[in-house]
C-alpha cells in the first residue's frame, strides 16, 4: 500500500475511534439530563463510528508494528447541548476536509479498498452530521429529540432513521444487515 494512503487509514481509523468512545460518554451524559433520545442517537452512531474504525483497520492488515495517528478530536466534553456541538463539529471536520482527500489520494494511488472504506464513510458521516443537527434543535428547545428507530448498516456503518430499507444505499447490503437502536 502506497505510504500516504496507508497513513490516512492509520488516522481515519484514530478518529473514528476515539468518535466511538466519545459518543458513548455523551450517551452517558445526555442519560443523566433526561435526553434518552439524544443518547440512543450518540449510541447507535457510537456503533457506526466502531465499524467506520473496523473497515479501515482490515484495510491496514500488512502493517506489523506501532504506528502514530494523527486525528482530529473534538475534546472538552459537557451537557448535552455542548457534546452536541462538538459531534457536529467533528462531523463537519470529516465531511468537509479529512474525507473529500483521503478518497481523491486513495483514488490517485489506486487503492480501491482504501477508497471504498473512506467513500462509506464520508457518506455516512453526512447522515450523522443531520441527525445531530437535529437533535440539537431539540435540546437548545429543552427538548429530547422525537426520533424513529436509528438504523445502522453492520457493512458500512450506513445510518439512519426510520425503517431499514431492503438494501443500504451506500454498500447495498441486504435489510438483515441493519441493526436498530430503538
Amino acid at each position: 500500500m502506497r505510504k500516504m494512503t496507508e497513513q490516512h487509514l492509520i488516522n481515519a481509523f484514530g478518529g473514528e475511534s476515539q468518535a466511538n468512545m466519545r459518543y458513548l460518554h455523551f450517551a452517558n451524559q445526555a442519560e443523566k439530563e433526561k435526553f434518552s433520545n439524544v443518547a440512543r442517537l450518540f449510541r447507535a452512531v457510537s456503533h457506526a463510528e466502531y465499524i467506520h474504525a473496523g473497515d479501515h483497520y482490515r484495510e491496514l492488515k500488512h502493517l506489523d508494528g506501532g504506528f502514530v495517528a494523527n486525528s482530529m478530536a473534538a475534546f472538552g466534553p459537557g451537557d448535552s447541548k455542548k457534546n452536541l456541538k462538538l459531534a457536529i463539529l467533528g462531523e463537519t471536520f470529516e465531511i468537509e476536509e479529512m474525507y473529500p482527500v483521503y478518497i481523491e489520494v486513495a483514488k490517485f494511488q489506486g487503492e480501491k479498498g482504501a477508497q471504498r472504506s473512506f467513500e462509506w464513510s464520508y457518506g455516512t458521516e453526512k447522515m450523522h452530521k443531520q441527525l445531530y443537527e437535529k437533535a440539537l434543535d431539540s435540546v437548545n428547545s429543552g427538548k429530547d429529540v422525537k426520533l424513529g428507530p436509528v438504523q445502522v448498516c453492520e457493512v458500512c456503518g450506513y445510518t439512519m432513521e426510520g425503517e431499514a430499507p431492503d438494501k443500504c444505499p451506500l454498500c447495498g447490503a441486504s435489510r438483515d444487515k441493519f441493526i436498530a437502536f430503538k
